[in-house]
């Protein structure tokens, strides 16, 4: 997480909300691509120069090299809870059953727990209680806490239990900045171990389930957790601070659903946990930051570039940054594989959102913020009237011929080969991301708040989508076979009457569509997602992309799919490959001409081609 002095969420990026949004709305992005089903539960991870391990339950532990996901094999095949370790030659995870593995640096091997009866069976032993949270020491000391005020200790050598003074349930252990440890668990429970050894209580007045604690710079103590309230049906969480001496809780005159961990990142504290929820605490501040997902955040990794991961339930991996885990990606080598994309001259700076191809007149358009309109003249992009101030997020053919122009506060605006003129404003605060034209004289246009508009050739008319969901991008067959997606996976079908859901099987963000038939269609989205719909069924298909892709289009032997960080990736056919752009910046949309040149705009004004040859 960058220390620019304004942050802006995902959507307001796409949308071109620049400054638009306070620094703590920034969205989380999804990590796609692990070796896991959707039901996989990830409970922490940990990370060094050399890659990041992810692990959850049924055994399940993943690692990440800076280019590929693998499962690891595990030892036992339950839950595995928290890690920890000076380095990943001597890495520690514990779980259920009282499991504790260790990392060799190759192999994991179970060292305690997980003891099984002759009918194969885990009986109720000491060893098998389970076991939650783990610190450790500089000096490679450890140490683990469980249910029933289990706390167990690794001098170096073995493990031995010591001595709690207490039947509640500890899902937390960490290490203060003087040497001493702090426990935390059920009903309000906070034990100190001093430097002699020995475990005592803290008074804490807050009765909460902690299952987090995080050790601050000032030498205290940051706990999380939550509390089941009959009126409200369910957990609400606990943020409380102790200080050394006395415990508070935090931010009495707020609701939160129950946190679970607790992490850093360059932009302050995070808590995390239930439904998704992420806050951002900075001094006497706390606020909201969008995740994208509805599911139970239960830990935090600290990433050695600074950024955090958070993971959860329904295998959910997120980052704080599109770019995060590019810290573990393999340096480049000399001679590289060349760029295929050449940079051409755009004359503006400013971010272009949008790029059409009028197939009429084999005429290319790239539009974007402050009313900025481009087009391709004989080779050359020369710049037309700006549309007013407003961000412009796509363009299409008018039923008259003309050029139509969409964007910001619900306007439509048609160029006279002159001038702009008003077409349809809305007179709402909702952005128009996409438009569709058949030639023909029916026009769509999608947007904000699962905003749909349909031209019929006489006025503009809004229908009913059935979503309130942001839509990014529509394609269609014909006006009466029609796709449109959006946020959390959303797919939208339109078939001449309604509107209806169409699931492509992920809940990833998707930001664009295209086919060739009803039977061959793409979209594209978060964190390299790219979904493939055959006419029977939608296949997502993993892309080495760390990026999001933004936009996607293509010809009749194949596709293109551009996105953050220069991303560009080709379908062959077969299988997608990654082009090498020669580009950093942004790449938010991608047209191809009638000879199967492609191009593409984005961040700056930059606009780059690639030749069929290529």
């Amino acid at each position: 997480m960058d220390g620019s002095p304004e942050m802006i969420s995902r959507r307001g990026l796409l949308r071109g909300k620049f400054g638009s949004r306070p620094r703590e709305a920034r969205g989380w992005y999804a990590v796609a691509g692990l070796p896991t089903g959707p039901g996989n539960v990830f409970w922490d991870g940990w990370a060094d120069d050399d890659g990041l391990f992810v692990v959850g339950d049924d055994g399940v532990i993943t690692h990440f090299d800076g280019e590929v996901w693998e499962r690891m094999s595990s030892p036992a095949p339950v839950p595995v809870h928290a890690l920890w370790g000076r380095d990943r030659s001597e890495l520690w995870a514990v779980g259920w059953m009282g499991l504790i593995l260790r990392f060799d640096g190759a192999e994991w091997h179970k060292i305690r727990g997980c003891v099984v009866d002759a009918g194969g069976k885990y009986p109720s032993t000491p060893e098998n209680t389970p076991l939650f949270g783990i610190c450790g020491s500089d000096t490679g000391q450890a140490w683990v806490v469980g249910d029933r005020g289990t706390i167990l200790h690794f001098d170096g050598t073995d493990w031995a239990a010591e001595v709690s003074g207490t039947r509640a349930h500890l899902r937390s252990v960490i290490r203060l900045n003087d040497g001493r440890l702090l426990a935390a668990g059920g009903d309000g429970t906070v034990l100190l171990r001093d430097t002699e050894g020995c475990w005592a209580p803290l008074p804490c007045s807050v009765a909460s389930n902690f299952t987090g604690a995080f050790t601050l710079e000032d030498g205290g103590a940051l706990l999380c957790g939550g509390r089941y309230f009959v009126d409200a049906n369910g957990f609400r969480g606990d943020l409380v601070r102790w200080d050394g001496e006395t415990f508070e809780k935090l931010f009495t005159d707020q609701e939160f659903s129950r946190f679970r961990a607790l992490g850093r990142s360059g932009q302050g504290t995070l808590a995390v946990g239930d439904s998704g929820h992420i806050h951002l605490i900075r001094d006497t501040r706390i606020d909201r930051v969008q995740s994208g997902t509805g599911h139970d955040l239960l830990g935090l990794v600290s990433l050695p570039s600074g950024e955090a991961m958070a993971v959860g339930d329904f295998g959910t991996v997120l980052v704080g940054d599109d770019q995060a885990l590019t810290c573990f990606a393999p340096a480049v080598q000399a001679g590289a594989e060349p760029s295929v994309w050449a940079e051409k001259t755009s004359g503006t700076d400013r971010q272009l959102w949008g790029m059409w191809h009028d197939p009429t007149h084999d005429q290319l358009y790239a539009c974007g913020e402050e009313g900025t309109v481009l087009v391709q003249d004989r080779g050359k992009w020369e710049a037309l009237p700006p549309v007013g101030d407003l961000g412009i997020h796509d363009l299409t053919c008018a039923s008259d011929g003309g050029l139509l122009a969409a964007g910001q506060l619900g306007e439509i605006h048609q160029f006279d080969g002159t001038q702009w003129r008003e077409h349809f404003d809305l007179h709402m605060d909702v952005t128009l991301l996409s438009l569709w034209s058949d030639g023909a004289g029916q026009i769509f246009a999608a947007g904000d708040e699962g905003l749909v508009l349909h031209w019929n050739e006489t006025d503009w008319q809004r229908m009913p989508s059935g979503t309130k969901s942001a839509l990014y991008g529509l394609w269609g067959m014909d006006a009466e076979h029609l796709l449109a997606v959006g946020d959390f996976g959303q797919v939208m079908r339109w078939n001449g009457q309604r509107w209806d859901e169409f699931s492509a099987g992920t809940e990833h963000f998707l930001f664009d569509v295209w086919g060739r038939s009803l039977s061959d269609i793409f979209v594209v989205g978060l964190s390299g997602t790219i979904g493939h719909f055959d006419g029977t069924r939608w296949t997502i298909t993993p892309v080495r992309a760390r990026s999001d892709l933004l936009a996607v289009t293509g010809t009749n032997q194949d596709a293109m799919a551009v996105g953050a960080a220069g991303a560009a990736a080709r379908f062959d056919g077969q299988r997608w490959h990654l082009d090498a752009t020669g580009t950093t910046a942004g790449l938010r949309a991608v047209a191809v001409d009638a000879q199967g040149h492609y191009f593409a705009c984005g961040d700056g004004g930059t606009i780059l081609s690639r030749t069929p040859e290529s």
